[in-house]
C-alpha cells in the first residue's frame, strides 16, 4: 500500500479555515459603534468613566421606559421628570428622550 499523501489535509484545513473567518467577519459587523447588548438583545447603557454622560436617547423598537431608566441609571419617574409631554403607555421608536438636564 502506498503511503498516505499530507495533502489529504488541505481541504478539510481550508473548511476550517473559511468556517473561522465566516464567523469572524459575521461577529465583527454586528455593529461596530453600537452599545454592548444586555442579554436580551437591547444595547445596554455604555458605562464608561471617560467622557460625558449622554443628554438624549433615541427609542428603539421594543424599547420600554423601565429599561431605559435602569440602563442610564435613572428611576422611571426621574425619567418622566425629565420629559413631562410623552405618554409612558405609547412611546415609539425615533422618539428622543432627555436623559440630564
Amino acid at each position: 500500500m502506498p503511503p498516505r499523501s499530507p495533502f489529504r489535509f488541505i481541504a478539510p484545513g481550508a473548511l476550517v479555515a473559511i468556517v473561522v473567518a465566516v464567523l469572524l467577519v459575521v461577529s465583527g459587523s454586528s455593529g461596530g459603534d453600537s452599545a454592548p447588548e444586555r442579554g436580551d438583545g437591547k444595547p445596554a447603557a455604555e458605562k464608561t468613566a471617560k467622557g460625558p454622560k449622554r443628554t438624549w436617547y433615541r427609542v428603539r423598537s421594543g424599547d420600554n421606559l423601565s429599561a431605559i431608566a435602569q440602563d442610564h441609571g435613572l428611576t422611571v419617574d426621574r425619567l418622566l421628570e425629565l420629559n413631562p409631554e410623552i405618554d409612558p403607555q405609547a412611546i415609539r421608536a425615533g422618539q428622543r428622550l432627555r436623559l440630564r438636564r
